[in-house]
């Protein structure tokens, strides 16, 4: 790993030395909560330090993953991953970067409660040969437990087409048992979703798709080693990344624009979840920025703080051109070299200990997401018959000048779109950001809900209050309907998308709800 920007490497030259003279580093190993915070009975710290040691423990599991995957996959064109953020994202990255295996089947994972992208799973495959991997830490996610729902009916209640990967003691734990689900993988109990990516969440699903799990690990372990409790904090490549993430925040640099080229892009949605959620509470944060054109026009706050992922020679001319024109710059830049995709593994465990040295640098914990039930609560309160927002605000020239005229140097906008994911989604929300781009001269987030409430949905309420929201709120024009419940998933969608809404409101912040992209992209 290589630092650009002389102020940048002064601070994080000083902040590791301090580290070594305070042990830092050995007293995280040993699960010293006082990294974090100064009451020791801090809740949601050691009892979250699992996989500091997860990829030995894992290592112990892989043969009986391999038997599980032969078995599992006779009759299997197609494996269905139901999950939200820490249980779904590590395993759209893998997906992303290894594609499909030959012998194995394609991968597809589900979460987003817009009828259309469930209706999509119904539609694209013969569900009698279909896997559905049934993935919540809790057991009792709410999007989880509505695709369960809808997939058990449709299915005839095939219990052997059925995985669940929960923690021990759950509802989901209960549930797999009680209707003979072919397999039920407990996951270690002190593992938080966010850092699971090489445990049970990450690895069955790997498995599935015919990835060797004996490297992915090892060069996972290679990592842990050179991050472990007797390596100086100067030679530590998480415990390095972390502060600087933590100092450039710290010196208003707190935009983390990651640069990653395929076949690693989704790699960057992996990340932002893990640093978003992770650090946006007691009003700071980093905001990762991701999926943003190479070529983008983008402005020069000295707000951000740049992240190139990719080969040490790269094949993409415009990533090329783009980390030139920062260096011309002096703007700060990391530079970490990934050459596989095994190489993932690797970056799993680095990105991991830098985003808990990161918590251990400015103060916070990143263990914890005290803000996420914000929405939830409110969400809850709608669906069961409380006051909701029915009707967009009416989008007019001057309301869009107005809202933007709000945006100042060093703040963000997020866009918010409750819509379907997929090619042609990306398209319109491209277009969205490259119209606000041209507007306002400021950092522009794109996530899809309910997916961002999973991800930088805490940032947004529990970071600094520089962020601007604009939510798009599609209407469905057919609805499935969710087994057991009196709303379908348009229902479900419309009431996540109001409870974001008024829970941002209630925490003042400024936001933007529209109807769809076109009128938007008009006025812009």
């Amino acid at each position: 790993m290589t630092i650009s920007g002389r102020d940048l490497e002064s601070a994080v030259t000083s902040r590791l030395v301090q580290m070594e003279a305070d042990r830092t580093l050995p007293r995280l190993w040993d699960g010293d909560v006082t990294v974090w915070a100064e009451d020791p009975h801090t809740p949601e710290i050691a009892d979250r330090l699992g996989w500091l040691g997860v990829g030995s423990l894992m290592a112990a599991e892989l043969d009986g993953l391999r038997r599980f995957a032969e078995e599992a996959l006779h009759g299997t064109d197609r494996v269905v991953l139901l999950g939200m953020g820490g249980s779904s994202l590590c395993s759209e990255v893998l997906w992303s970067a290894f594609g499909p295996q030959p012998g194995h089947p394609r991968l597809q994972v589900l979460d987003s409660t817009h009828p259309a992208a469930v209706r999509r799973v119904l539609d694209e495959g013969d569900l009698g040969r279909t896997l559905f991997l049934v993935a919540s830490k809790s057991g009792t996610t709410i999007e989880t437990d509505s695709f369960n729902r809808l997939f058990w009916e449709e299915t005839g209640q095939r219990g052997a087409q059925f995985v669940a990967i929960t923690d021990p003691g759950t509802p989901l734990e209960r549930l797999g048992i009680d209707r003979g689900f072919r397999r039920v993988f407990l996951n270690p109990p002190d593992i938080g979703g966010r850092f699971s990516a090489l445990s049970f969440f990450g690895l069955v699903p790997a498995v599935l798709m015919g990835i060797d799990l004996a490297q992915l690990l090892e060069r996972a372990e290679t990592m842990a080693n050179r991050c472990g409790p007797d390596v100086s904090a100067a030679d530590n490549p998480g415990a390095t990344l972390g502060v600087i993430l933590a100092q450039a925040a710290l010196a208003g640099r707190d935009k983390l624009t990651l640069l990653t080229p395929p076949p690693f892009g989704s790699l960057g949605v992996w990340i932002e979840q893990l640093v978003a959620e992770s650090t946006g509470k007691d009003d700071q944060g980093v905001l990762p920025v991701t999926g943003e054109p190479f070529e983008a026009a983008i402005p020069y706050w000295k707000d951000r703080m740049f992240v190139a992922i990719g080969p040490r020679k790269s094949s993409s001319a415009a990533m090329d051109a783009r980390v030139a024109d920062i260096e011309a710059r002096q703007e700060p830049l990391a530079r970490l070299t990934i050459s596989s995709p095994l190489d993932l593994g690797a970056e799993f465990f680095r990105w991991e200990m830098a985003t808990a040295v990161a918590g251990a640098v400015m103060r916070i914990n990143p263990f914890d997401q005290p803000n996420v039930a914000e929405s939830k609560a409110r969400t809850k309160e709608i669906l069961a018959g409380g006051a909701s927002l029915t009707a967009p605000d009416e989008l007019q020239a001057p309301a869009v000048r107005e809202f933007l005229s709000g945006v100042r140097p060093g703040d963000y906008i997020a866009v918010q779109a409750f819509a379907a994911p997929g090619e042609d989604g990306d398209r319109r929300l491209a277009a969205v950001s490259r119209g606000l781009r041209h507007a306002v001269d400021a950092v522009v987030t794109v996530g899809y809900g309910p997916r961002y409430l999973h991800s930088t949905g805490q940032l947004h309420k529990g970071g600094q209050a520089c962020g601007h929201f604009i939510q798009i709120v599609d209407e469905p024009a057919r609805d499935v309907e969710i087994p057991g419940r009196d709303y379908g998933f348009a229902g479900l969608m419309a009431a996540q998308a109001d409870g974001d809404y008024l829970a941002l409101r209630d925490r003042g912040r400024p936001v933007l709800r529209v109807t769809g992209t076109e009128d938007l992209l008009a006025v812009l």
